[in-house]
């Protein structure tokens, strides 16, 4: 018998956040069963509800109108663009899954929407009149934290937004970089790299966000002095991150004064024999980085030494050597 994939950590994040399982459920992917869903409860006169009373917060779904929903203000993501499949999902099954939100206060029969604002948006497209909906009373940091969370699971949040939201967590509500990589489950290093491309400057941003350059590209280009004109040779030319680490690396050197690269035989180090190649490849081709490795004083004293370009692909270089 196959067993049901375990929930990631992000799954259980939401749950910690929201304070309850059932809701958490509302915005993570149901499980791929042929159990037929729960019909949402209806809020009519008829079944004892005061028509135009506002529902109350709670923790099974119930459907509202799809205007009385309005797009969250703390949601991180910028863009909904390719959501054509899920609004012909949408159209034969109807919405699957419920919408978190919560009452806004200055209007008695309106909703903002925490999670699921992509899926309001299919709806919307596909002609839905109601749409199911949990509702609860959640504050704005907790809406923030939520949104980035319901995001960062569907993995098509950009990675400028992702820092966008990391920037809030950390100016709006006094979160530190820890803070966030316990809540959010990443590592500490990947939320400070993120937040650097905001370092860079805002049309460089806007190519990461469209696409035009990855967030791996771009985390190359911080510090070198003209990061739109590498940014717009890089997808002009299709270079990899490789590629433009050669490239920017060359021209910070120059714009700090440095001179030409020595030689690597300078100083009068000995030529690597054969087998000290052999080993560099097997360690090149067992971590994916590029390896040195130097012989030094007498007997078998060696140092290595491994090019590492970012916080992400340290992690990775730490988990492959500590692992049992």
């Amino acid at each position: 018998m196959t067993q049901a994939p375990k929930p990631r950590g992000l799954g259980r994040g939401l749950s910690a956040l929201l304070g309850d399982d059932e809701v958490a459920a509302a915005v993570t992917p149901p499980p791929a069963t042929p159990s037929a869903s729960p019909q949402p409860v209806v809020v009519t006169p008829e079944s004892g509800a005061v028509e135009n009373a506002r529902p109350s917060p709670n923790k099974t779904p119930l459907t509202l109108p799809i205007g009385q929903l309005k797009p969250g203000k703390m949601q991180p993501r910028t863009s909904f663009e390719g959501i054509e499949m899920l609004v012909e999902s949408v159209k034969e099954y109807g919405l699957l899954q419920p919408i978190l939100v919560r009452p806004l206060r200055d209007s008695a029969d309106s909703y903002e929407i925490i999670a699921g604002e992509r899926r309001w948006r299919a709806a919307q497209k596909a002609q839905l009149h109601d749409v199911p909906v949990v509702i609860r009373s959640i504050d704005d940091r907790d809406a923030l934290q939520i949104g980035l969370v319901e995001n960062l699971q569907r993995s098509d949040l950009t990675a400028i937004d992702e820092a966008q939201g990391y920037k809030r967590l950390i100016e709006d509500y006094s979160h530190t970089q820890e803070d966030i990589a316990r809540m959010m489950g990443r590592s500490r290093p990947h939320v400070a790299n993120t937040l650097r491309l905001l370092d860079l400057p805002p049309a460089v941003q806007e190519m990461v966000r469209d696409g035009d350059l990855s967030a791996g590209q771009a985390r190359t280009l911080i510090g070198v002095p003209d990061p739109l004109a590498m940014a717009q040779r890089a997808v002009a030319e299709k270079l990899t991150v490789r590629d433009l680490e050669r490239l920017t690396g060359e021209t910070k050197k120059t714009a700090k004064g440095g001179g030409s690269k020595a030689s690597p035989a300078a100083g009068g180090a000995a030529p690597k024999s054969a087998d000290t190649r052999a080993l560099e490849k097997r360690i090149e081709e067992a971590l994916g980085l590029k390896a040195d490795l130097t012989l030094r004083g007498l007997g078998e004293q060696s140092m290595l030494t491994l090019e590492i370009r970012d916080f992400d692909q340290l992690d990775t270089v730490v988990d492959k050597l500590t692992r049992r």
